[in-house]
């Protein structure tokens, strides 16, 4: 499954934009959006995000 995104507890930092090696993620009004499409279910995002809102499942 792709990585989902908690946007209540997003704080915008892109620290998961910067390390996804997919390019599937991008930021839309401060936020951090998956591209499920794009996605390939890594879980780098998740761990390189401070706050974590990004699962992986």
């Amino acid at each position: 499954m792709p990585a989902v995104v908690n946007n209540d507890l997003c704080i915008g930092c892109e620290a998961c934009v910067a390390a996804c090696p997919a390019e599937a993620i991008s930021m839309e009004d401060g936020k951090a959006v998956v591209d499920a499409d794009k996605c390939i279910d890594c879980g780098v995002c998740e761990g390189e995000c401070p706050v974590e809102p990004i699962k992986v499942e």
